[in-house]
């Protein structure tokens, strides 16, 4: 990767992004008030079967495939593809707080995207061609734009959904930052290996089957005493 397109990926990947993903833990919090999680250890593991199942068995392999058709919207089909990834992917969102999530940090990453000077215009009218871009989309849409390595482009990304999570665990359980920074030495070791899966997964195996983080999320809905708005 040259210079440029590292740096592009580090600001895309950065939690000084300013789509507001912060605010969500997808679930996280109620694991945590519910006790099911509730040290270091069940933190570690309820992001890690995650890491495995849900966003590296669909969330992953569906954001490569974005990037691919983002890198062919002058082809005729291209935007067809994409409106159809882009569909898939709000399917998946088996919650309202899971869809208002993707849907809000969409919009504010579009809106960002517009104002960044020198955004290629092709790329930005793509997007803004797509009705109701989630989050993903907008992603791989930037990240194609800035000719950033499709590997590399999803390891940055799975990163930062890490890191967010971490980050919310040690605002709730609460944790101490060095139990956060054990957990990301971790995670970090093992994303390279769920985007070398995720990039050769066929179509017919994705997969996001994560019942017990569709029930966190949807028992969060109705949570009282709540940090974050997922």
């Amino acid at each position: 990767m040259n210079g440029t397109a590292l740096v592009r990926l580090l600001q895309l990947s950065s939690p000084a992004l300013p789509v507001g993903a912060y605010t969500y833990s997808q679930g996280l919090e109620w694991a945590i008030e519910s006790g099911i999680v509730k040290d270091e250890a069940s933190v570690k593991i309820w992001i890690n079967d995650l890491l495995d199942s849900n966003i590296g068995c669909y969330e992953a392999p569906l954001l490569g495939r974005m990037i691919a058709a983002f890198n062919d919207v002058q082809q005729s089909d291209g935007m067809l593809r994409l409106a159809e990834l882009n569909s898939r992917f709000l399917a998946s969102r088996e919650t309202t707080e899971l869809r208002a999530e993707t849907v809000q940090m969409g919009y504010s990453l579009v809106r960002l995207l517009g104002d960044l000077p020198e955004f290629p215009d092709t790329a930005l009218a793509a997007l803004q061609a797509i009705e109701n871009p989630c989050f993903t989309t907008a992603w791989a849409c930037a990240a194609a734009a800035w000719q950033v390595d499709t590997s590399e482009a999803l390891c940055a990304y799975i990163w930062a959904w890490a890191e967010n999570q971490v980050m919310a665990a040690i605002k709730a359980v609460p944790l101490g930052q060095t139990a956060g920074q054990r957990m990301l030495l971790s995670l970090g070791t093992h994303i390279p290996a769920v985007v070398e899966r995720a990039l050769k997964l066929e179509q017919q195996d994705l997969c996001n089957f994560a019942p017990g983080f569709a029930i966190a999320s949807s028992q969060h809905e109705t949570q009282y005493s709540r940090l974050f708005r997922s």
